[in-house]
Parts: structure tokens; C-alpha cells; sequence
């Protein structure tokens, strides 16, 4: 089975991947809720006659009753795929596909997308006019130059909506900011420095003209093609599109053209600079080496011959990397937000000089940690931001719907830009960003992880997509000839090379019956020939004893038993942590908002005076994951009514509190609406916690699982744990049936906790 070795996976996974539950990668919901016969004659016969009679007296308004105010179309004709080539209209679906849920990842727009089968340009065209009122936007990807060119301006002249070609603008818009903060840290100036532009493709083009949009004098950028330097009375080789970047000169290759360069951009191929010429180059020079998947030149080359200069590349492996990411989605929130008619250069400007901004500003411990625990610095290594970045959801759309006003395109104005800022915050997705952080930690703290259950196939994927991720070392538990059947049967070789072990170790078991015996003997009374068949049958206690005696840093198990039966295996071996309580902890996100539920899976009525410790401890791993702890806890009751023997008890729980004097916000007995919605503030106004609550404490396990357990079979929540706090070591359960998805979250839940939690003095 063919390997992909840059991302790592087999061709396999990637088909099961997009293959399993439903075929592709979006799928269309209703915003509206549809339950009753009265829900249904709203939405369509007869009352969707009223919308249809409002947008037919007055168009705009189909931005009021309609998605088109947020709806992108992400169109291809398949001409260029990925460097792939052209492939064919459908061939692209997967990748528009992709593009579709980007969108609504990092910036919460909904996208369509759309394949047109034909490589002539005009019936392209054509299409797309008579469609595109359904649209907000219209995205184009993967098409050939010359056509995207003439394509995209044709589509400017005739729509009304912003029209976009990411591969050229979204690369540009980047780059710009790049070389907004390459320069400030090297000390040019922008109308000062020559610039060589090697590669004169769609996305070299671009660049181009948006470096001069910023300041560059056009004479001061040369651009080269396969045939050499573009200049004034070249005899061939020059379309329409290509003489734009003409420049009078006396080079004719590279090699003349980049002697005392300042700037030198690559959106060419491999191994096109070398190191002989960058010596050449002027002092501080700048040296953006975007060609993917491997840069013209690597930085390992660049510092071989001189230690001065800025480097930028495609790739995540390297400092500053050029990602379109860091663009598009957020380009579009802006222009969709006040109904631009167009995205105009004033728009890219403001974007680039919007992400510029974020790298040069301090970095905010909610942003540090959203990045695993790094803390960049503006400087050589740092002159874009990460794509792990949440402020970049608030930022740029403000940036940007802010120039579409300045600059007359726009339709609608935002008249304060704080709570607009707010509004776009409440976009994001907080748990992609949580576990993009965590990874981004672990993968520089590598640790070792065992999968108690390393014959189930879910567990063995994501065994190995821990270890191809390079998010840390897995250790398999089960039988080897089994496991190596099921290695070959998701894709890869029998022989992959990860690490498998069982009680057949015999060494290693003798190490582990020695702990457990001695933990066990006077406390339940065991033998050592107990603790032996504990050890050699039962996979939980294996890997939790890997762990306990320093064989392993962390362990994730309980994919394939009752989440009770593998708690109980791992307390006859790990303790409690030293004046803690142990108890289950989900993270939930709903439409943006995340809050976390304890307790789900330990105590099934704790005392006031466990709930009180709960919400401690809850609150130190808030922090961990970046947030600010907001305790409610909560009840069938609010602050009293109706006041009953349960709510007495938890009243208690918060006057504990209040005698610890703890430094997180809290209050309580309320029910949960009160605590999540902030309509109720105004009943309530003598408290801070109404309306903003992010843990809830809940009075029993019963109606913890009942809630988080409704929440994500029932709604489009999803969900994280449950988490095990207090245990002595970082082990974590995976409920029956998790996806490998899940398996993965906890077992770098595992390593992350292995690394910032003091297990020792517990």
C-alpha cells in the first residue's frame, strides 16, 4: 500500500477516512428547528411565500431571510490540483471538499462546493454568473494559469460579490505580511529593496503586484519565467499577463539578478537557488523559499554560507511558514460580514498589514497556551504568526471589513468594531485549538504512551497516528501476531515499526507483580501469585504497571470494556494523588462555546464537601487548557427555589468555597440555563457567574453522564474525555466504542499531563 511520507498516512487510511459514517466531508443541516407541523409550514409552504415576496421587492434583504450573507462557493475545474495537475473536474471534489470545511473550521463560514466540467474559460464564466446569486462569495481554486487569470477578472467586471482566486491572492496576501516584518527586522525600507521573484505562475504574479501595491517601486522587482529574467523587448515567452512584470534590465538569469538582491521570493521548484548565489546576496538579506513541497533552497543551505539572513518557507517543519491558512478564511469573514461587493487590493493590504501587526504584538498567555506552551518572540524565527493563533479569527476580518468600508465597497457598515471583535471570538472552535496546542507541546516533550488496548483496531490506528504524527512514542499491549494482522489490514506493512509488548516479558513481569504485590498485600490482601495472574491477564493492569514503574510516562485504555471495569483495574494499581479528590471531567463545545462537566464517571453523590474539591481541581486544569475558570454548580434550583435537601447540600459545597477563599469566580445553586445564558443576567445581577459559567459542577454522576452523554449523541456537540483528575498518574479511559479521533485527544491529554503535572510529589 503506497505511503505518503510527508503527511504520513497510507492511501488506505486516507480512503477509509473519507469513505466511513458518511462518503466526503460536509454535509448540510438545518439552522432552524424542525420538529412540528407548524416548524415546517414556516419553513417552506406557505410561510416561505413572505421572504420570497421581501427579496422580490427588495434584493438586499435576501441577506436577512436567506444563508447567501454567509455562503461561499468553492469552484474548480480540476485544470491544476495540488500540484498534481490537471486531473478532471470531479478528481477535485475531495480537495474543494477540503477547502469547504476550512472555511468552516477557522472562520465559521459555510461553503458549497461546486466542480464545473469544462476547460473553456467563458463557459466557466458563464456558469458561475448565472449561479453565483445564491452565493455571498465565490471562491476559485486549482485552475491552470493562464485561464484562472482571465477567469477571475472577467467575474470581477460582472458580479457584485467578492470573487477570489486563494492560490494567487491567498499566497500573496501572506507573503506581503512577511515581508512587511522582514524588513522592519532587518532595517529596509520598502521602496528601497530590489526584489528577484523566481517562478512567474499565478501566485508569483500576485505577489508581485500586491508587493507593489505596499510600496514596492515596480522597477526595483525582477521576475523570472524557465526562460530567464521577464524584461522590456524580451522576443518570446511573454503573454498579456506576464509583460505587466516587464522591467527594463540588463539581467538575464538568475544568476546577474540576484547579486546584491535584498529580497528573494521562490514560488518555482526544487533546488532553483543555490547556495553559491545567496552569498551573493545583499547584507540581511531576505529569503522567502516557498516552493512545496520542498523549498528551493532549505535553511539548513541558507546557513551553511552566511548566519544574517531571514528565511521563510511552505512548510511546518520550519520557522515562519507561508500557509494560505493564516489568509482566506478570514479575508472572506470580513468581506461576507459587511456584504463587500468585491475584495479590493485596499482589503489585501489591510490583511497582510493586519497579520504583520499580530506577530510584532506580545503574545497573550490564552494564545500561549492555544500554541502548547510556546511563547514566540518578533524576531528572525517569528515574522508571521502560527496558524494555531485564536486572536487571527478577530483580527484580520476587522482589518479587512474595516478597508471594504473605508474604500466604498462595502454594503453594510459595523458601527463598533469591539463587540464586533466579540462576535468573530465566539466563531472559533475552542477545542481544535486546545488540542492543536497540546500536540504542538507534546511533539517538542516527547513521551511515551501505552495503548492498553492494542488489539482493537480503532486503538491501533490511533496508536499509529500518534506515532506518524510524531506526537510521541506509542507501546502496544496484546498479542504481536495479532496486532501485526491488523497492522496489515488498515494499510500498513506487518512489520511497521512500533513497539509491542505483553506479559510474555518476563522480566518485565516480575518488575510489575513485584510493585503491585507490594501495594496490594496488606491493602487487599492479595499473594503474590494473585498479583502474578493480575499482571499476566489483564492488559489494564499491565500497562497501568508500565507506567508506575517508570517503563512507560503515560497510558490510554477502556476502548473495549465498561469505563468502571478498567477504573477498577487501575486503582489495585495507582493511588490518588496526595490531598486530592479523584473524579471524571468532560470538555463539551457546542457552536463555539466550550464548558466542562464534572463529575461524569466517579463519585455517584459526592458530599458538598467533594464538590467543593472538585471544582479546585477543575479549575487548575482550566487554566492548563488556557481558560479562565468560572465555577457554577449547578441544580434543578436557582440561588434557593425551590429550595430541597439537595440543594441545601449544594449550597454548602459554595459556602465551602467561599471560607477557602479561592482565587476563581463561582456561585450557586443554579440551574443550567442560568448558568450558560446570558439573558438571565438581568434577574440575577447580583451575580458574575450567570450567563458565563465554563464548569459546571454537577450534583450527581447520574445527571453528569445523562447530560454530556444527551449533549453529544443528540446534538452537534463534541466532546473530550472523560478526563481522570486526581489519579497519581497520567492514565486516561476511553469510553466503549471511541473513534480513533477521540483515542488520539486522550492519549495526548496522557503525554501533555505527563509533562506539566507533578506526579511525583503526589
Amino acid at each position: 500500500m503506497k505511503k505518503t511520507m510527508i503527511n504520513h498516512y497510507t492511501d488506505k487510511e486516507a480512503l477509509d477516512f473519507h469513505k466511513n459514517k458518511k462518503p466526503g466531508k460536509i454535509e448540510i443541516i438545518s439552522s432552524k428547528n424542525m420538529t412540528t407541523k407548524r416548524d415546517l409550514a414556516l419553513a417552506y409552504s406557505p410561510g416561505v411565500a413572505a421572504p420570497v415576496r421581501a427579496i422580490s421587492e427588495n434584493p438586499e434583504t435576501a441577506y436577512d431571510y436567506t444563508s447567501k450573507g454567509n455562503l461561499v462557493a468553492v469552484i474548480s475545474n480540476g485544470s491544476a490540483i495540488l500540484g498534481m495537475g490537471n486531473l478532471g473536474a470531479l478528481a477535485s471534489k475531495p480537495v474543494m471538499e477540503g477547502k469547504a470545511v476550512l472555511f468552516k473550521r477557522f472562520a465559521d463560514i459555510d461553503s458549497i462546493d461546486l466542480e464545473i466540467d469544462s476547460s473553456d474559460s467563458d463557459e466557466i464564466i458563464n456558469s458561475i454568473k448565472n449561479f453565483a446569486t445564491s452565493f455571498g462569495g465565490i471562491n476559485l481554486e486549482d485552475i491552470a494559469a493562464p485561464d484562472c487569470f482571465f477567469i477571475e477578472q472577467k467575474l470581477k467586471e460582472i458580479l457584485d460579490i467578492p470573487v477570489f482566486h486563494d492560490d494567487q491572492h491567498g499566497t500573496a496576501i501572506i507573503t506581503t505580511a512577511a515581508l512587511i516584518n522582514a524588513l522592519d527586522i532587518s532595517g529596509k525600507s520598502i521602496t528601497n529593496v530590489k526584489i528577484v521573484v523566481n517562478g512567474a505562475g499565478a501566485s508569483a504574479q500576485a505577489c508581485t503586484e500586491l508587493f507593489k501595491n505596499s510600496g514596492v517601486p515596480h522597477e526595483n522587482i525582477i521576475m523570472l519565467d524557465r526562460k530567464g529574467v521577464i524584461y522590456k523587448g524580451r522576443p518570446s515567452g511573454i503573454d498579456q499577463w506576464k509583460s505587466r512584470y516587464a522591467v527594463d534590465t540588463k539581467f538575464r538569469s538568475l544568476e546577474e539578478a540576484i547579486k546584491g538582491a535584498d529580497v528573494f521570493l521562490g514560488l518555482s521548484a526544487k533546488g532553483a537557488l543555490k547556495k553559491e548565489l545567496v552569498k551573493t546576496m545583499a547584507k540581511n538579506p531576505i529569503i522567502f523559499a516557498c516552493a512545496n513541497p520542498d523549498p528551493e533552497i532549505t535553511p539548513e543551505e541558507i546557513n551553511s554560507v552566511r548566519n544574517d539572513a531571514i528565511i521563510a518557507t511552505g512548510r511546518s517543519d520550519y520557522p515562519n511558514q507561508v500557509n494560505n491558512l493564516l489568509g482566506f478564511p478570514y479575508i472572506f469573514r470580513g468581506a461576507l460580514d459587511v456584504r463587500s461587493k468585491t475584495i479590493n487590493e485596499e482589503m489585501k493590504v489591510a490583511a497582510s498589514q493586519a497579520i504583520a501587526k499580530l506577530a510584532r504584538e506580545d503574545v497573550p498567555d490564552e494564545v500561549v497556551a492555544a500554541m502548547g506552551g510556546e511563547r514566540p518572540h518578533y524576531g528572525k524565527d517569528y515574522i508571521i504568526p502560527s496558524t494555531f493563533d485564536p486572536r487571527l479569527i478577530s483580527e484580520i476580518p476587522a482589518a479587512v471589513a474595516k478597508a471594504a468600508m473605508d474604500s466604498g465597497v462595502s454594503r453594510k457598515n459595523i458601527d463598533d468594531f469591539d463587540i464586533y471583535k466579540d462576535q468573530l471570538k465566539q466563531r472559533l472552535d475552542p477545542t481544535v485549538t486546545i488540542m492543536q496546542g497540546i500536540n504542538s507541546y507534546i511533539k517538542k516533550n516527547q513521551k511515551r504512551i501505552v495503548f492498553a488496548d492494542g488489539e482493537d483496531e480503532n486503538t491501533l490506528k490511533a496508536a499509529i497516528a500518534f506515532k506518524n504524527s510524531k506526537l510521541g512514542t506509542p507501546i502496544l499491549v496484546g498479542k504481536e501476531k495479532k496486532i501485526k494482522e491488523q497492522i496489515k489490514k488498515i494499510g500498513f506493512n506487518e512489520n511497521f515499526d512500533i513497539e509491542i509488548v505483553n506479559s510474555m516479558d518476563e522480566t518485565k513481569r516480575k518488575k510489575y507483580v513485584k510493585h503491585l504485590f507490594k501495594k496490594l498485600q496488606r491493602e487487599q490482601g492479595l499473594l503474590e501469585r494473585d498479583c502474578d495472574r493480575l499482571v499476566r491477564n489483564d492488559r489494564v493492569v499491565w500497562a497501568t504497571s508500565m507506567v508506575a514503574c517508570g517503563d512507560a510516562d503515560g497510558a490510554v485504555t477502556g476502548n473495549t470494556r465498561r469505563f468502571g471495569a478498567s477504573l477498577e483495574k487501575i486503582k489495585q494499581v495507582v493511588d490518588v494523588r496526595n490531598g486530592e479528590i479523584m473524579f471524571g471531567l468532560n470538555m463539551v463545545v457546542h457552536k463555539g462555546k466550550t464548558i466542562f462537566v464534572g463529575d461524569t464517571s466517579v463519585h455517584e453523590y459526592p458530599t458538598s464537601e467533594q464538590m467543593a474539591e472538585m471544582a479546585i481541581s477543575t479549575a487548575r486544569v482550566v487554566r492548563l487548557f488556557g481558560f479562565d475558570p468560572k465555577v457554577a454548580f449547578v441544580s434543578h434550583s436557582t440561588f434557593g427555589q425551590p429550595l430541597t435537601s439537595r440543594t441545601k447540600h449544594i449550597r454548602k459545597a459554595v459556602e465551602i468555597l467561599k471560607e477557602k477563599k479561592v482565587d476563581f469566580e463561582f456561585d450557586g445553586d443554579m440551574q443550567p440555563d442560568v448558568a450558560l445564558n446570558s439573558e438571565y443576567k438581568e434577574l440575577y445581577p447580583f451575580s458574575n457567574i450567570v450567563g458565563k459559567a465554563n464548569i459546571l459542577i454537577m450534583p450527581g454522576q447520574h445527571s453528569a453522564a445523562i447530560s454530556y452523554k444527551m449533549m453529544k449523541t443528540l446534538g452537534d456537540t463534541k466532546v473530550i474525555g472523560p478526563l481522570l483528575i486526581g489519579l497519581g498518574l497520567p492514565i486516561e479511559i476511553a469510553p466503549l466504542r471511541s473513534s480513533t479521533s477521540e483515542i488520539i485527544n486522550l492519549a495526548s491529554i496522557a503525554a501533555y499531563s505527563a509533562d506539566v503535572i507533578d506526579y511525583k510529589n503526589s
